[in-house]
């Protein structure tokens, strides 16, 4: 769902180009210029709001972090979000961009993790190259990616949970962990929620979890 345009998101986006980056191809290979210091570097696609990669900024200073949103308007509002936190965390950068462009953005063995928190389903079978983990994703990520770095995906959808798993099976990933149920499991003591998953646990629906590196 696409929100309405906020008049006050690009002149904010404007005013921050030292938090937040519009044009992610000039840093390719760069992005530790961005830092404080130079750090594992860590991505979040389709950060949302931005609750998730700002908390793990926070919790992880050893590690950098990119929060990348497509929708200029909630990239905003992400960038808004950081701009209030208690404690701006310095190694965390946000990027409007689109996650089907990340070999443009980032040089081979850049990123040492991705995060795909509640990613759209694109629940009709037409729709499942868009899926976020589809194999033609997984090659981009197997690129960017550096040796063990891993992917870590939630979602409440139960469909797009098994078609992920089945994916990432058959473009030869190896599984760390698959949790059918998160906040029930012992793996939610470390576990840092999104805005949507928040929504979601409250109705009781089940939080599916995954970690996988590529073999």
């Amino acid at each position: 769902m696409r929100l309405r345009n906020k008049p006050w998101a690009k002149p904010l986006i404007a005013k921050n180009s030292a938090k937040i980056v519009i044009e992610p191809a000039i840093y390719r290979g760069k992005w530790q210029s961005r830092f404080v210091k130079r750090a594992p570097l860590f991505l979040e696609i389709g950060m949302g709001k931005g609750k998730f990669i700002i908390e793990m900024a926070k919790k992880h200073p050893e590690n950098n972090y990119i929060g990348m949103e497509l929708q200029t308007t909630v990239a905003a509002m992400a960038l808004k979000r950081l701009l209030q936190a208690d404690e701006m965390p310095t190694n965390l950068q946000l990027v409007c961009g689109n996650g089907n462009q990340l070999l443009e953005f980032f040089a081979s063995n850049e990123i040492s993790g991705i995060f795909l928190n509640f990613s759209d389903p694109w629940p009709k079978k037409k729709q499942a190259k868009r899926r976020l983990t589809y194999q033609t994703f997984l090659s981009q990520y197997q690129q960017v990616m550096a040796p063990n770095g891993k992917i870590e995906f939630k979602t409440d959808n139960q469909g797009l949970f098994e078609f992920s798993i089945k994916s990432l099976n058959n473009f030869g990933m190896k599984f760390d962990g698959i949790w059918l149920d998160l906040h029930h499991s012992e793996a939610n003591e470390t576990n840092i929620m999104t805005e949507y998953e928040e929504k979601f646990s409250q109705k009781g629906q089940p939080i599916f979890k995954l970690i996988a590196h590529f073999n």
